[in-house]
């Protein structure tokens, strides 16, 4: 069985831009939906709107991957999950390992999404004894002292890291240390890692942070389209604009 350890996608030696990449999730996840409705092709606006982009973006983004599609008949629905899925590296079995099984690790642990994208979860670690031997999602909890070992026994690549902030640095450097070069960081702090690791950070609070601004600048709006008074968000007059006449950057406390 391939491993993360001795695979690794094509899209940068092949010159796919990161903003492309970036889609390709998009694409692929409208497509497994067209593909399990049976729908044997798709043109590119049809799967543009499926993906939330424009198609002429899309139409780029595809040439990258060599694929032009068919006039009038569009995309094979088909060969572009498989096209897809290669250039990604889901053709193949990528071991990963969760660490900080908290509520959010456990809920990732147990989301069923992984097994059919081309992830395996390989191992659950966590610091804390008490969680040792505790079965989550099936798998066998494992202490943070084995780290190093599960990693080179189950050639593990790929590392989730969902502990608290001020434990996720040092787990970073020991998975780095360990072998790992890819990260996906859930816990709410900046990771430093060295060049040759990727890290893709999810923050739940500032997405949701940006949601914010933007259901208060739609109150804003909707207030000064009544005849209220609008908010700051909304007024183009605001003293409190920077010297370009830009809405100044508001960072969380």
């Amino acid at each position: 069985m391939a491993t993360g350890r001795t695979h690794r996608p094509a899209t940068r030696s092949r010159g796919i831009p990161e903003a492309t990449v970036a889609r390709l999730p998009l694409y692929l996840r409208a497509l497994t939906a067209l593909s399990e409705r049976s729908v044997p092709t798709v043109s590119s606006e049809e799967l543009a709107a499926a993906a939330g982009v424009n198609s002429a973006k899309l139409r780029k983004d595809f040439s990258y991957l060599g694929s032009y599609g068919t006039r009038g008949v569009g995309y094979d629905v088909e060969y572009l999950v498989y096209q897809i899925s290669r250039e990604l590296g889901l053709t193949q079995d990528w071991p990963v390992v969760i660490v900080g099984i908290g509520n959010l690790g456990a809920a990732l642990a147990n989301y069923g999404g992984f097994a059919s994208r081309g992830f395996r979860v390989a191992a659950l670690i966590d610091a804390d004894p008490a969680m040792a031997g505790k079965p989550v999602a099936g798998i066998p909890v494992q202490h943070s002292d084995d780290l190093e070992k599960i990693i080179q026994d189950n050639g593990v690549s790929i590392g989730v890291i969902a502990t608290p902030a001020g434990a996720a640095q040092a787990v970073c450097e020991r998975l780095v240390a360990a072998g790992v070069t890819s990260i996906l960081n859930f816990a709410p702090t900046v990771l430093s890692v060295p060049e040759g690791v990727d890290v893709r950070k999810v923050d739940l609070s500032i997405e949701l942070q940006i949601l914010a601004f933007h259901e208060q600048r739609k109150a804003g709006e909707e207030a000064a389209s009544d005849g209220g008074v609008p908010t700051a968000a909304a007024r183009s007059d605001s003293t409190d604009q920077g010297p370009d006449g830009d809405m100044p950057a508001v960072m969380p406390a």
